[in-house]
């Protein structure tokens, strides 16, 4: 059976692991909304999802890097946890979430949907000492027969040395990189997620053959096009590696 993704919205992928399926970070809300995220920070969706809940299908386990962010996971995509057969987020969103079948993970934990191993990952979603004002956040790496190698998701996170450790423990054949240089007016310069030159950094690091960029539009507190990520790619020659989902669309990555 293939290994497939349809990129829904932000990171929200409905990913195919032979007979699984799987959902990352769901959002499903109409745009136009603000949302607070906390210290006086705040953002509006802009764009509509590609794929409508009802056409999500069977749900065999939900994949949640946090739950504290609506770009993550806003109300629709609360609402549609019960249909998931199993929920993986952090311990943290393990505690505030209502779901019968919910496991929280720290980084390199694990737990197995179907035949599908999923391990967290480690993830600082801002600069040094943030943790305390953005929350707990994970990624993930997903292991299976049915795929060509592992698997990894990055969650929201910069560059350091947690994503560094994550290409020294796994040879990662697929990896989605959460883009869009997070940022608000409110801190200034200070960055939340990758930016294209740490895309550039990550990819080398974990040396992938395949790299898929997510989370790189859709919403006011994204700071950097993806254009200027498909720049930095290329000039770094990553054009081969790089793969850029349509929206909506299924696709099969075998």
């Amino acid at each position: 059976m293939p290994f497939a993704a349809t990129h829904i919205s932000t990171a929200t992928l409905l990913l195919e692991i032979g007979p699984l399926r799987i959902l990352t970070d769901p959002v499903f809300d109409a745009p136009g909304r603000k949302y607070s995220f906390g210290w006086g920070t705040s953002s509006r969706r802009l764009d509509t999802s590609a794929l409508p809940v009802e056409k999500l299908g069977k749900l065999d386990a939900v994949l949640i890097s946090h739950d504290q962010h609506a770009d993550n996971l806003d109300d629709a995509g609360r609402a549609l946890l019960p249909r998931a057969a199993q929920v993986v987020t952090t311990h943290a969103a393990a505690r505030r979430l209502q779901h019968a079948n919910l496991t929280g993970l720290k980084p390199f934990e694990s737990t197995r949907v179907g035949d599908l191993r999923v391990t967290a990952t480690p993830a600082r979603h801002g600069p040094p000492g943030s943790l305390p004002i953005v929350g707990h956040v994970v990624g993930f790496v997903l292991e299976a027969d049915a795929l060509p190698g592992p698997v990894y998701i990055s969650g929201d996170t910069v560059w350091f040395d947690g994503v560094a450790e994550v290409a020294r423990r796994f040879r990662v054949h697929t990896a989605f990189l959460h883009l869009g240089s997070v940022g608000f007016s409110l801190t200034g310069p200070l960055r939340y997620t990758f930016d294209a030159k740490e895309a550039v950094i990550a990819a080398n690091a974990l040396n992938a053959p395949r790299i898929i960029p997510v989370h790189y539009s859709g919403w006011s507190h994204f700071r950097q096009k993806p254009e200027q990520a498909r720049q930095a790619f290329s000039e770094a020659g990553l054009d081969a590696r790089v793969k850029w989902l349509t929206p909506g669309e299924r696709t099969v990555l075998d």
